[in-house]
């Protein structure tokens, strides 16, 4: 039988809001009108989409399945009303962007503001892997990420080149020098970010290749949980250079005897990459780019 359009509009709606309160405001109708929509679904299929306990529901496992399909299939709507709609004007949308660093997207939206003042942003922050399967799950519709891609699906240009140093508390022994060859990691501590992070990924590959051993490693969950863990005596650092903030507490160091340079990369999916606010994103990643 074929799936009622209403019913999965009204899944959605709940799967999204996470409440069937939440989704009755959001789309405008009566929360039994909602809540009877998304029983005539299940009932026609025999199915449980959600576990329903007081106000709060829950998606069940096949609930889930089916909410990132109806993510795919309602954002494909979004995409088409934004692309008719917006052929003609950018005076209002929302763009969605995941990043590994908010260093390397401020100056891009900052331009698209200036240029759109009625656009609106959210930003998250991820590693390098978490950045990239956002916009794959449409999570986020642009992503800036040192991690290269040559999947088909993704349309990515590159926006700069950055390389990675190291950085150490002001009291560690080696804060009197300037810069650092890598070998002189070896039987070192070094605080680093989770696996997925390109920064920690490009460093291991580089001490690998160059057979430096280093003492013990502490993984951390953030840039600034690795600042702070550094400051406080942990080892040392590895950052982007352009993320670097110089404070007494820490001493910036460049690494000799490897190549550390890393890419950053503008992308989204191949197929999203001419809807209006994707597009006027990637014109100013290039602007800044050509500028370079």
């Amino acid at each position: 039988m074929p799936v009622s359009y209403s019913g999965l509009a009204a899944f959605h709606a709940v799967a999204e809001a996470e409440s069937f309160t939440g989704a009755a405001k959001a789309r405008n109708v009566s929360q039994p009108t909602l809540s009877a929509q998304v029983r005539a679904l299940e009932d026609a299929y025999g199915v449980r989409l959600f576990d329903r306990a007081g106000r709060q529901v829950r998606l069940t496992p096949l609930g889930q399945s089916l909410f990132v399909i109806t993510a795919r299939l309602f954002t494909a709507q979004d995409e088409a009303q934004s692309l008719l709609a917006g052929t003609r004007t950018l005076q209002r949308g929302h763009l969605r962007i995941a990043a590994d660093s908010a260093t390397h997207v401020m100056a891009a939206l900052s331009r698209m503001r200036e240029r759109y003042p009625g656009l609106t942003f959210s930003l998250t922050i991820g590693n390098s892997s978490e950045v990239v399967d956002q916009i794959m799950d449409f999570a986020a519709d642009v992503a800036i990420t040192a991690r290269p891609n040559s999947d088909p699906r993704i349309h990515s240009i590159k926006l700069r080149s950055d390389n990675l140093v190291a950085f150490v508390g002001s009291g560690h022994e080696l804060a009197r020098h300037d810069s650092l060859p890598i070998e002189a990691f070896a039987g070192q501590d070094i605080v680093l970010r989770e696996r997925g992070s390109i920064t920690r990924e490009v460093f291991e590959e580089r001490l690998a290749a160059a057979g430096v051993k280093p003492a013990n490693l502490l993984e951390v969950q953030s840039r600034e949980a690795v600042r702070e863990a550094v400051a406080a005596g942990f080892g040392l650092g590895v950052t982007f250079d352009a993320e670097f903030r110089p404070v007494p507490e820490l001493k910036r160091l460049l690494i000799t005897g490897a190549n550390f340079e890393v890419g950053e990369y503008a992308a989204c999916r191949a197929e999203r990459r001419r809807l209006p606010l994707v597009r006027s994103f990637f014109d100013a990643v290039q602007v800044i780019a050509d500028e370079g």
